[in-house]
């Protein structure tokens, strides 16, 4: 073990990752290779996602490894996959077809995912079905002869899709079942006939966001994840790694969206006031209690996936963000009602902590909404964590085209 070599079990430890990092950083310097060359060897090296199986991108070492991985390429100038562009495929897409998919899609999918070759997005919420997921009524119906699927339907509040080459999606196959039942989940090619993205702008100026309107898009069943019928399980796995990725970024002490006003209050004393005092602790305490809460969560990841305790993390991560906005605002004065652009852009990523007060102000209102409301956010803490009795449902085991709309 002491010289970086597997254990008795397989399994693999700091020592031997930190040799596998130099044997990638000696056959592939970063200054002399592409990027692109560097991430596709880096992936093969298994040092993507070093807990997922070999030749995914992993060894099947230990979660919590992947810090050592990502300091040493760190220190040694590696380039990045750029986490903030690809993150719906690294934190929804990638989990879900590691758990579901079939190994070719595996083969098929992840390494470009990784290397960012080829961005995701997420086909889930409708105009007539956003906090009742289940709801939904895009259709893919199979051809007779058992083969594409045509889906036809509409998606909204969809993050990234006027760059994505690919989409998670799930849409009714079955109107005759119960709306959790009837449910099946896809693997959309955005580039295909049929697939139009019209951007929504937002408060803040820009378009991140995107409705999606499906006609007659052809989805080959080898693109199915999972079985006909499982949607909504396999959604769940989604939802839950989602939740993580969003609130459980784990972050160094007062980084992320506290450092603003912390900053503002150091290095501006002119601002300060008794009662923005007061204020500006009880949230950089809140933000730390967060901070801390992500790592235990993270860590808690190492021994499966993520159960509904990421809900709580989303929750606080959209209060917090509101909350800690608002306050820079208010103690930056005349400076934090400035606004550097308000030109229509179709972001690549998003940057709550590279941009001015008063886009972090307006962008964190939609922290509540996306990802999951916070309404049904606390429904689910309140029943799945506090085990308080559900609330009634009448339409639980009504067949989806029974229901009203």
């Amino acid at each position: 073990m002491g010289q970086g070599k597997e254990a008795g079990d397989g399994t693999v430890d700091a020592a031997a990752l930190r040799a596998k990092v130099a044997a990638l950083l000696a056959a592939h310097p970063p200054e002399a290779v592409r990027p692109g060359e560097f991430l596709r060897a880096r992936f093969d090296a298994g040092l993507a996602w070093v807990h997922f199986p070999p030749g995914l991108g992993g060894l099947g070492a230990p979660r919590s490894l992947q810090a050592v991985v990502d300091a040493e390429l760190a220190a040694a100038g590696a380039p990045s996959n750029d986490p903030r562009r690809i993150g719906i495929g690294l934190g929804m897409a990638a989990p879900t077809i590691l758990r579901y998919g079939t190994e070719e899609q595996k083969q098929r999918f992840l390494r470009p995912l990784w290397t960012g070759e080829e961005v995701w997005c997420q086909l889930f919420s409708e105009p007539g079905a956003g906090s009742d997921l289940a709801g939904l009524g895009t259709r893919a119906v199979r051809e007779p002869d058992g083969g594409d699927w045509i889906v036809d339907g509409q998606k909204v509040w969809t993050s990234s899709a006027h760059n994505a080459r690919w989409a998670i999606l799930i849409a009714r196959t079955d109107p005759e079942a119960p709306k959790h039942q009837g449910i099946t989940y896809f693997l959309c090619d955005m580039t295909d006939p049929g697939v139009e993205v019209r951007p929504l702008r937002q408060i803040t100026g820009e378009a991140e966001f995107n409705e999606v309107f499906l006609t007659g898009v052809r989805i080959p069943d080898a693109h199915r994840l999972g079985e006909v019928g499982d949607g909504w399980r396999v959604a769940q796995a989604t939802l839950a790694n989602e939740r993580v990725a969003i609130g459980g970024t784990v972050l160094p002490r007062e980084a992320g969206m506290i450092a603003g006003p912390a900053a503002a209050w150091r290095e501006r004393p002119e601002l300060r006031t008794s009662e923005l005092h007061d204020r500006l602790l009880s949230a950089w305490v809140d933000a730390e209690v967060a901070r801390l809460s992500a790592e235990r969560v993270r860590q808690q990841l190492a021994a499966g996936s993520p159960g509904p305790e990421g809900a709580g993390l989303k929750l606080a991560f959209a209060r917090l963000n509101q909350q800690i906005s608002g306050l820079e605002v208010e103690l930056l004065g005349e400076d934090g009602l400035r606004y550097s652009d308000w030109t229509m852009v179709r972001p690549k990523s998003v940057d709550f902590y590279g941009r001015d007060a008063g886009y972090r102000y307006l962008r964190a209102k939609g922290n509540s909404i996306e990802g999951g409301t916070s309404e049904i956010l606390r429904n689910i803490i309140a029943e799945r964590v506090l085990r308080l009795p559900s609330e009634p449902r009448t339409d639980k085991d009504v067949a989806w085209k029974d229901l009203p709309r």
